[in-house]
């Protein structure tokens, strides 16, 4: 088989990857199973730095997920400056603040209450680093005119799903959270008007002393059917 070919005028390359038996298929599928059911969301960090080469290794894995048309619109905003940091900190903390008093119904903060967190979120200075996911609805094409991307809420969440992946496969850990609103990352951060937050993730190492709940998760049974 060739290496290269085209198709309707776009080149194609082959696609080699070596078939597996049965049996590698299993193992690597359970031992990658087993690695990410001991993932968990982390509110207390360490301020341990982090080499920046890892961060753009986990964000280029983040970028190998499938997207509309293969329109890739996403932007992965990475802050360390302590500034930047107390900025975002401040900021989330009034909207959250709001959220807890007024905006979240009461079965919502009773649903919140096995994972221990309110309105204080000390780890977005703690963590050496926040990523914040932008979704980019369209962009700009020749001349300024707007062009639009395709499925941009589900190629977002992909990628992100794929980064969350990436940085418990390093060894770090992350948290997903959700300012609502968010449009003050936007502000803080200068983004252009075709990008809206999407996710803010810290990322670093766990404190020392870390606790986490004890959660269980869906078993097969309750999550998927078989046809």
């Amino acid at each position: 088989m060739p290496d290269k070919k085209i198709i309707e005028d776009h080149p194609y390359i082959a696609y080699n990857r070596p078939i597996l038996t049965d049996t590698e298929l299993l193992k690597r599928s359970q031992a990658f199973y087993e690695s990410m059911d001991s993932r968990r969301s982390v509110r207390e960090f360490s301020n341990k730095e982090v080499p920046r080469e890892v961060i753009e290794n986990l964000i280029k894995t983040a970028s190998t997920a499938p997207s509309g048309a293969h329109k890739q619109p996403w932007t992965f905003c990475v802050v360390s400056n302590p500034e930047i940091k107390k900025q975002i900190r401040i900021a989330a903390e009034e909207e959250e603040l709001e959220s807890y008093e007024s905006r979240m119904s009461s079965d919502w903060l009773e649903d919140l209450k096995p994972l221990g967190t309110d309105w204080r979120k000390p780890f977005l200075e703690t963590a050496p680093y926040l990523i914040i996911v932008f979704r980019r609805i369209y962009e700009f094409g020749p001349e300024g005119k707007k062009k639009n991307n395709y499925y941009v809420q589900e190629s977002v969440g992909l990628a992100t799903g794929f980064l969350l992946a990436a940085i418990h496969q390093a060894g770090l850990v992350s948290l997903t959270h959700t300012p609502s609103p968010m449009g003050f990352l936007s502000k803080t951060l200068n983004r252009p008007e075709n990008e809206k937050p999407f996710l803010l993730i810290p990322v670093g190492y766990p404190a020392d002393e870390c606790w986490v709940p004890d959660l269980g998760r869906k078993g097969i049974d309750d999550i998927c059917a078989f046809y």
